[in-house]
């Protein structure tokens, strides 16, 4: 298997979090990261950065390591080997850099006996003195009405909107979100994707996963591809559609998944 196609990146009080401003910068920048578990490598000296600005998809099969890179973003999971850098600052060195991340998981998980309120009430008080929040999702979902109800009579779908809604409360200057639309119908999982879009357009970064590639198409405009702990390609999704050779990036990443490109 040959190396990815790399296209360069151009170059209480609580704190502000800082905002980087220009879209040539990197906010996110990982460099030869190794993790494994046992005897298993699920991360083989992964190398890659993320654009201001821009919407990068990470994608590959069950098992490529997706998880394992979000989560040491996250620093949820201590890597082996190997260096990340968020907008500034070294993970595992100063955690403050994750005020500045809203993170929406596949599947939120929240105190069961809460409301929806509290829920809100609480992450607000942990997160101390903010600036303006971002409650547009509230009522674009129409989800205020339910807000009142304890968190474990809410539908799936209800929870995920909840769910949408934290990730964006604080307005981080990075989203990292994981299937941001599953469990939602087409018309919230539309009102998400709206949203994505113009959070890039005032310049946040935002990481996201899925397996539903018209959803990567339609979003995207970078592509992480992972294959057994290893990028294969890392690029701009037209560049990935060129080279394969085909305009369905479904496709395009079968290519990849097959071990080459026409």
């Amino acid at each position: 298997m040959t190396s990815p196609e790399r296209l360069p990146l151009e170059p209480p009080d609580a704190p502000a979090i800082p905002r980087l401003v220009t879209s040539t910068a990197a906010i996110v920048e990982v460099t030869d990261l190794g993790k494994s578990f046992g005897g298993l490598t699920v991360l083989d000296g992964v190398s890659t950065s993320f654009a201001v600005a821009r919407i990068t998809a990470v994608v590959g099969p069950n098992a490529a390591g997706k998880s394992t890179l979000i989560k040491a973003i996250l620093g949820l999971v201590r890597p082996d080997r190997g260096r990340i850098v968020v907008n500034g600052h070294v993970v595992t060195r100063d955690w403050d850099y994750r005020r500045g991340i809203g993170y929406m998981p596949q599947a939120g998980h929240f105190p069961e006996n809460l409301t929806g309120r509290e829920v809100l009430s609480m992450l607000k008080h942990l997160r101390g003195p903010s600036a303006e929040l971002d409650e547009e999702l509230l009522d674009a979902f129409a989800l205020r009405p339910e807000l009142d109800k304890q968190v474990r009579t809410l539908s799936g779908g209800t929870r995920q909107k909840l769910n949408a809604v934290i990730a964006f409360l604080f307005r981080p200057p990075l989203l990292i979100l994981d299937e941001p639309t599953a469990g939602l119908d087409p018309v919230a999982s539309g009102i998400i994707k709206d949203k994505i879009l113009r959070c890039r357009e005032s310049g946040t970064s935002v990481v996201l996963t899925s397996h539903i590639m018209s959803e990567i198409e339609e979003l995207a405009d970078s592509v992480v591809f992972l294959l057994e702990g290893r990028i294969r390609f890392d690029g701009p999704r037209l560049d990935l559609q060129r080279l394969t050779g085909h305009q369905s990036l479904e496709r395009a990443i079968a290519v990849l998944m097959q071990g080459g490109a026409s």
